[in-house]
C-alpha cells in the first residue's frame, strides 16, 4: 500500500511509489533499452572531431589533426588529442564520436601492454592493427551498434612506410595520402597536387604541405580549431608535438 499523507489517511502521498521499505519496481526498468526484443542505439554522436591528415613521405608518415571537441555545434572543447602514439612502429588518427575513439584507444593500449608483458621480441605492425581494426569496425556495424569514427594508421611495416583508412562501417584501404572529414573535400586535392609535383617529399615538405592544409581548413571549416598537433613516424620512432597555433590572416576579407 502505498504511504498516505500527513493530513490524510484517505489522499496517498505517492499513489503509484512504493510501499515504507520496499523498492520501487520503475516500469519495463530492465527493459529500458528494448523495443519490441531489439535494442536501441544511439544513431548519432555527441561530442565530434573532424579531419585527420595524413601522407607519406621519402622515409615514414606525417600526421596532423586539430584539438576541437563540438558538442553539436558549440565549440566545447579545445584540448582533445587525437594522434596517438601505439609503439614505436604506430600511431593512429581518428575523427568522428570522441567518446568512441576513447574507447577503443583504451583497448589498443591495452593490447599493447599485454604484448610487452609476453616480452617475446614481437611488437604490433601497422598492417595488423589496421586489419584489426577493420574487423572490429566492421562486426560493430553489422550489429547495428557502430563506432562513429574514422581511423588513420600510419607506420613503418618492415621499415616501409604504410598508410591506411577504416570508416566507421569497416571500408579500409591504403593510399599515400588520406584526409577524413571535412579534409576530404577541401585538404586531399591539395595533397594530391603536391604528391603529383614532387612524389617523393622530404619530412620538411609533408610537414609543411600539412601545415598549409590546417590553415586552410581553419579557414573553411566550421568546425575546426586553430591550435592542432603534428606527429611524425620515422625509423628513428614517433615524434608528436605539442600543440601549435595557426595565427590567420583574414585581411583579405571584405566588410561590407
Amino acid at each position: 500500500m502505498a504511504f498516505s499523507g500527513p493530513f490524510s489517511n484517505e489522499v496517498p502521498f505517492w499513489g503509484n511509489g512504493p510501499s515504507p521499505g520496499c523498492i520501487y519496481d520503475f516500469p519495463r526498468a530492465n527493459k529500458s533499452l528494448m523495443n519490441d526484443g531489439f535494442r536501441q542505439h544511439s544513431q548519432r554522436p555527441i561530442t565530434t572531431t573532424t579531419s585527420v591528415l595524413a601522407i607519406k613521405f621519402d622515409g615514414g608518415v606525417v600526421m596532423s589533426a586539430d584539438l576541437l571537441g563540438s558538442y553539436g555545434s558549440l565549440a566545447r572543447f579545445t584540448n582533445c588529442s587525437r594522434i596517438v602514439n601505439i609503439n614505436k612502429n604506430i600511431m593512429i588518427g581518428a575523427s568522428g564520436d570522441y567518446a568512441d575513439f576513447q574507447y577503443l584507444k583504451d583497448i589498443v593500449q591495452q593490447k599493447i601492454i599485454d604484448e610487452d608483458c609476453m616480452d617475446d621480441g614481437f611488437c604490433l605492425k601497422p598492417k595488423s592493427l589496421h586489419c584489426w581494426l577493420t574487423r572490429v569496425l566492421y562486426n560493430r556495424r553489422s550489429k547495428f551498434d557502430p563506432l562513429w569514427n574514422d581511423y588513420v594508421v600510419a607506420g613503418l611495416q618492415d621499415g616501409v612506410p604504410f598508410l591506411g583508412a577504416v570508416n566507421m562501417l569497416g571500408t579500409a584501404y591504403e593510399d599515400k595520402h588520406i584526409a577524413t572529414g571535412y579534409g576530404a573535400h577541401i585538404a586531399l586535392p591539395l595533397m594530391r597536387e603536391a604528391a603529383e609535383k614532387k612524389p617523393n617529399l622530404t619530412q620538411q615538405e609533408a610537414q609543411h604541405l600539412l601545415v598549409k592544409c590546417m590553415e586552410v581548413l581553419y579557414y573553411r571549416d566550421g568546425r575546426t580549431f586553430n591550435k592542432y598537433q603534428i606527429g611524425c613516424i620515422t625509423a628513428t620512432g614517433v615524434e608528436i608535438t605539442d600543440p601549435l597555433t595557426i595565427v590567420g590572416n583574414w585581411s583579405t576579407a571584405k566588410v561590407y
